[in-house]
């Protein structure tokens, strides 16, 4: 037995409309609170809604929301996202006791004051940061951090992954309602070693969001480096975004398609067959928190190269448990490439790096990180 539910109360979390990347950490988030307590209300949209919507421990809700590509409009589209979801909330606040930020909800200005409205306990849960996500638009940036800083000095409590995160993401004032925890859990049935690294071919894969914090592009430019030097290396891709259509203009422009697998997203449950034919999987993001795609890499034995920020360094240890970076330029990316694939000590780092992921991601001792959050209330 995990826990004891909460007796005769809920719990809410609200969300924007998810992609096919937030499904797994949404999925996650709700295990947790499902453990706990005997009501778990969901307002979300798109993939969100799909994913849950025959799901009898939630009640959910839809909110429906399209990405324009017209940055005026795409202003006006997300004013009226946070009206949809206010009115949705409105209806449902006086259910819950509380209700969690969640993946992009730090952003979420007009609901959180609907919710501060009714004296509503508001937890705000960073799944990443939404300022540094946007960093490329300068003028997303003034909005996006007016919202973000009016949201944390309403909020009743911020969760973060890690100490890490306080200072990389700007939250210094706001130390005395950080908590620390996190909703990853990895099935380690599904996510298991099934080809040790030195029986796999030289495969480099990516497998995220094809969008400018993910650092995709650089990785692309850093294969074009490699591919003078070397060519008995393939590289997979699986993912979607906004930069597909250029990623795949550029494959075919540098008649690079012998080389590069560009895939769709594919299913969850997929993902530990793709990640055991991997001998090292590459995140060359921007920002991050605590990726989900490097722990399950780790807990199939496929050793990770990343660029040390957000969490990522207290799970990768350069050498012991796989590979930093010191940036995430397409010429660093393919030196380090490239030394990866040449240490001798790549299987120890594999087998270092499952048995501390196999440790510290269980649902047991997750569930009782946010008990400990959650009783104060």
């Amino acid at each position: 037995m995990i826990t004891e539910k909460g007796k005769n109360m809920c719990i809410g979390v609200i969300t924007p409309p998810i992609s096919a990347a937030g499904v797994i950490p949404l999925s996650n988030l709700l295990n947790i609170l499902s453990a706990q307590y005997q009501e778990v209300y969901l307002i979300t949209g798109n993939e969100g809604y799909n994913l849950f919507k025959n799901d009898k421990r939630i009640i959910i809700f839809e909110i429906r929301h399209k990405k324009l590509q017209n940055n005026f409009l795409r202003i006006l589209s997300f004013f009226y996202l946070q009206i949809l979801m206010s009115l949705v909330l409105l209806k449902n606040v006086k259910k819950c006791d509380v209700w969690i930020f969640f993946l992009g909800g730090e952003i979420m200005v007009f609901p959180m004051l609907t919710a501060k409205l009714f004296r509503k306990k508001v937890f705000l849960l960073f799944g990443g940061s939404a300022v540094k996500i946007y960093f490329n638009d300068n003028f997303a940036l003034l909005w996006l951090k007016l919202f973000t800083t009016i949201n944390c000095r309403i909020s009743d409590k911020i969760i973060l992954y890690s100490k890490n995160l306080v200072k990389e993401w700007n939250l210094e004032k706001w130390e005395n309602k950080i908590e620390y925890a996190h909703e990853h859990i990895i099935d380690f049935k599904k996510f298991t070693l099934m080809m040790k690294p030195h029986e796999r071919d030289n495969l480099v894969g990516y497998i995220g969001r094809l969008s400018e914090e993910k650092g995709i592009w650089n990785f692309i430019l850093a294969i074009d480096i490699i591919l003078k030097e070397r060519e008995d290396i393939q590289f997979l891709i699986i993912g979607d975004g906004l930069l597909r259509e250029k990623i795949e203009q550029y494959i075919n422009h540098k008649k690079l398609n012998r080389f590069i697998h560009l895939e769709d997203w594919i299913l969850h449950d997929d993902l530990p067959v793709e990640f055991n034919k991997l001998k090292l999987i590459v995140i060359p993001s921007y920002t991050e928190g605590l990726p989900n795609v490097m722990l399950e890499s780790m807990a199939c034995g496929t050793p990770v190269l990343a660029k040390s920020i957000g969490m990522i360094p207290c799970f990768i240890r350069n050498g012991d448990t796989g590979f930093i970076m010191e940036d995430n330029s397409p010429q660093c990316i393919a030196e380090n490439i490239i030394r990866a694939l040449g240490d001798p000590n790549l299987e120890n780092m594999a087998m270092n790096a499952k048995k501390l992921i196999e440790k510290e991601f269980t649902l047991e001792r997750t569930v009782m990180q946010w008990k400990r959050i959650l009783d104060e209330i």
